[in-house]
This record gives structure tokens, C-alpha cells and sequence, in this order.
């Protein structure tokens, strides 16, 4: 039996086989999310890369045929927001808030990565400070 596929083997891996006319918009969100926290660590959960923060899922790829779909949560299960409100205040607008704690960035295509790159590597450094 193999040894079980580490994180960035099984991002690795998706990307391989990824046929989506996004792929290489998500592969810049990828290195987006990666470098802006060095903590941070990815693994396929929900059958797309999700990345963690202390081991929780925090970020998590949604595709779709026509658009990325990032889930800023904070895991699975559903959390004790103690302090009320959202979860960060997001100068960056980028946001599109379902729930105080749980929020989607949309992507539709490379250039408009390029073009938010430095609201996304914000937004995903108060995500996880926050969502700790």
C-alpha cells in the first residue's frame, strides 16, 4: 500500500488533472494564499484545495464552471461567535459575506486575480488571524 499523499501532493495532483478554463487563475490564488501566511498548509477537502491555519480548514476553492469560488469559513462545524458581528472588519471590500463568520471572494478570471492580488493576500491575513 502506498504511503498516504501529503497536502501539497494532493493540491499538486488536483491541478494535474484539473480541465477547467480557470485553472491558471486558480493556480495564482493558490500562490496568493500560500505565501501570505507561511503557517498556512493545503490539502482536497470538499473535492477541491482547501488551506488550513493551526491544522483548521480556513479558505477552502469552490469550482465552478464559469467562476472560482473562495469560502473564507472558520471549519466544518459551526463555531461559538462570542464577540457578535462579523468576524473582520474588511478594508478591502473584497468580501461577499454569507454569515458573520463565513464570507466567498469570486473570481472569473487571471486578470482580475492579478488585479486584487494584494486585497486577497489582506483579506486571507485577517481571515486566519481571526479565525484562529
Amino acid at each position: 500500500m502506498p504511503p498516504k499523499k501529503t497536502g501539497p501532493e494532493q493540491v499538486a495532483d488536483f491541478f494535474a488533472t484539473l480541465d477547467h478554463p480557470l485553472k491558471g487563475a486558480m493556480k495564482k490564488v493558490r500562490e496568493i494564499i500560500l505565501s501570505s501566511d507561511d503557517t498556512i498548509t493545503e490539502q482536497i477537502k470538499w473535492k477541491g484545495p482547501s488551506f488550513c491555519y493551526n491544522g483548521d480548514d480556513r479558505v477552502t476553492f469552490n469550482v465552478r464552471d464559469g467562476s472560482v469560488l473562495l469560502i473564507f469559513h472558520r471549519g466544518a462545524k459551526v463555531k461559538d461567535s462570542t464577540g457578535g458581528g462579523r468576524l473582520i472588519d474588511d478594508p478591502t471590500g473584497l468580501l461577499e459575506w454569507i454569515t458573520d463568520d463565513r464570507a466567498t471572494v469570486k473570481f472569473t478570471s487571471e486578470d482580475e486575480v492579478d488585479l486584487k492580488k494584494d486585497d486577497l493576500t489582506k483579506v486571507v491575513r485577517l481571515w486566519v488571524g481571526a479565525a484562529g
